[in-house]
């Protein structure tokens, strides 16, 4: 694995401190006026999730880790488990369903997420940025209601709440981002 020096960190990286994995959430470049200058780097633990502020300066030396990423189809959930197939071997393997967090509700079966692996242990799960989903409930559309940025609230099939403009109605399936949550178009 290289090693790279403290001002080259820049976030998405992941790096090797401490004997844990973390992920370089923010970084930002401080020069105090006196001193030398450093990187003060918020990371996340991609094993537990815990999160630390590290400085580095521009001469210590990080290990910067490459995972390796396989697109895998979701099939089914058991006993809070997740079962993925590799496209390529048709391997099954089953994975931690809290690898997912908040992010559980849009996993569709026959799903094709990307899945983060450092040797053979899963790291992260990423979803497709956009999931179509169908609206359960809202309230009725109103005509004549074109006030700019009015939302409302509605409940999707997986029972995420988002908010949907006026005119999206009951029965409805629109495209969610799964990173926001956000309503992002009629589908």
């Amino acid at each position: 694995m290289p090693k790279i020096n403290g001002n080259e960190i820049r976030p998405g990286n992941v790096l090797e401190h401490d004997g844990g994995l973390w992920a370089a959430v923010k970084v930002s470049h401080v020069k105090p006026g006196k001193g030398g200058a450093f990187a003060q780097v918020e990371m996340k633990n991609l094993r537990d999730g815990r999160k630390l502020n590290e400085r580095f300066r521009s001469d210590d030396k990080v290990e910067k880790v490459r995972l390796e990423q396989k697109d895998q189809q979701f099939l089914y959930e058991t006993d809070g488990r997740l079962v993925v197939m590799d496209m390529e071997t048709f391997e099954q393997v089953e994975l931690d369903a809290e690898i997912l967090g908040e992010r559980r509700p849009f996993l569709q079966d026959g799903m094709t997420v990307t899945v983060e692996y450092y040797g053979e242990e899963a790291l992260n799960v990423a979803l497709p940025q956009k999931v179509v989903c169908r609206i359960v409930e809202t309230e009725p559309v109103v005509k004549g209601q074109t006030a700019a940025n009015s939302f409302k609230p509605a409940v999707l099939d997986n029972g995420v709440r988002v908010l949907v403009p006026p005119f999206v109605g009951q029965d409805e399936d629109i495209v969610v981002n799964t990173e926001t949550f956000e309503y992002s178009e009629r589908a």
